[in-house]
């Protein structure tokens, strides 16, 4: 079984809520297809749809969106790449902690309800993070606990810094928390790039720079902001999940272990490593050899799968392949910790067709 916890939806259902900030999706003067927040442009693009620019081949803006609002056509994606199971989420881009709180609001219930109509189509096999207006925490409770209680989300995904200004050690970000912890569901965390919330210098970022290097620099603060914070003193039954193998933090561990008894304003009370059963990490790296090196690292109980599916960068081929694992091991990445983590049963995990009960991969 394969369950992947890094997979955005765009939809039409959540885009043009806003005269600025939008989202957009708009065609150029050349056909191609690109977001837009506010003055902020995306030049990423997926590897096929470049391609098939270039071809002359690509669908129109209508009928893009229109494969995107269609849950039949993930499925059919997740079975061509294996998959049994996504948890599905806003792309980044679009977080709207930026802007006016009762936009931030009010957007935030639409993404979610957009979201939960969409998996409704594929109960067994679809399921999605709720977004919240982080900007706002306490509103941000309130609709993490609708999500949740109501419509069905498996945790929360939010960026990794900068909330309207807030950062994740501010005490205004408790209630959140509070509610995290009450419910039992995890913290997806996935970095933005910066640069939206730059105003008319939004496409001075040269080379995506705040979204390629920024978001890992940012999941990282996470990390940072987290232990140092004391908030995961306060709240010791926090869960959280740092896309794109963990930031900088299983490779940097030892240089913020030393470095946090030094400071003068870490509220901390306990070493930084022991921290670490708070959060859980994708091995979404693109060499084998830093795969390997996060399962030693961090260990298999603490890593989930995510692929960052149909992005720019997602990895198009099975991650554990060639990691040196045991069965056990390489079931409890591919699927057995997503299902304790979301409080899934595996026996009600719809199956992609054709897909045994033991993938073949990786043994030690």
């Amino acid at each position: 079984m394969l369950i992947d916890l890094h997979a955005h939806a765009p939809h039409p259902g959540y885009y043009n809520q806003h005269p600025h900030w939008g989202p957009f999706f708009e065609e150029d003067d050349r056909g191609h297809i690109r977001m837009r927040v506010g003055h902020w442009v995306l030049t990423l693009g997926q590897p096929e749809r470049k391609a098939a620019e270039a071809a002359g081949t690509a669908p129109r803006l209508d009928e893009w969106m229109s494969a995107w609002a269609d849950p039949s056509t993930r499925i059919k994606a997740m079975n061509a790449a294996g998959q049994d199971a996504q948890v599905v989420s806003l792309p980044s881009h679009a977080y709207m902690y930026w802007t006016d709180p009762e936009f931030s609001v009010r957007f935030a219930r639409k993404v979610n309800d957009t979201l939960a109509e969409y998996c409704s189509a594929y109960p067994d096999r679809l399921f999605f993070w709720a977004h919240a207006p982080l900007n706002a925490p306490v509103e941000a409770a309130r609709e993490i606990r609708r999500a949740v209680t109501t419509l069905g989300a498996k945790g929360l995904v939010a960026g990794g810094a900068n909330f309207g200004g807030l950062e994740f050690y501010d005490e205004a970000m408790h209630p959140v928390f509070e509610t995290l912890c009450e419910l039992d569901v995890p913290m997806f965390v996935h970095g933005y790039n910066q640069s939206v919330t730059w105003g008319e210098k939004a496409n001075e970022d040269r080379f995506e720079t705040t979204a390629i290097v920024g978001m890992n620099y940012d999941e990282a603060r996470c990390f940072w902001y987290l232990v140092c914070g004391g908030v995961l003193d306060r709240f010791p039954d926090l869960k959280v999940y740092l896309t794109h193998a963990g930031g900088f933090v299983p490779y940097q561990i030892g240089r913020l272990a030393m470095t946090n008894p030094n400071l003068e304003d870490a509220l901390n009370k306990r070493p930084v490593e022991e921290y670490l059963k708070n959060f859980w990490f994708d091995p979404e790296l693109h060499e084998l050899s830093m795969r390997q090196s996060l399962v030693d690292i961090v260990g298999a109980n603490h890593l989930v799968y995510g692929t960052n599916f149909g992005g720019s960068d997602a990895i198009r081929s099975d991650m554990t392949e060639g990691l040196r694992l045991s069965q056990e091991d390489l079931d409890r990445i591919r699927y057995r910790n997503a299902c304790d983590l979301l409080h899934l049963a595996p026996a009600s995990i719809g199956r992609c067709p054709g897909q045994n009960e033991t993938t073949a991969g990786i043994r030690s």
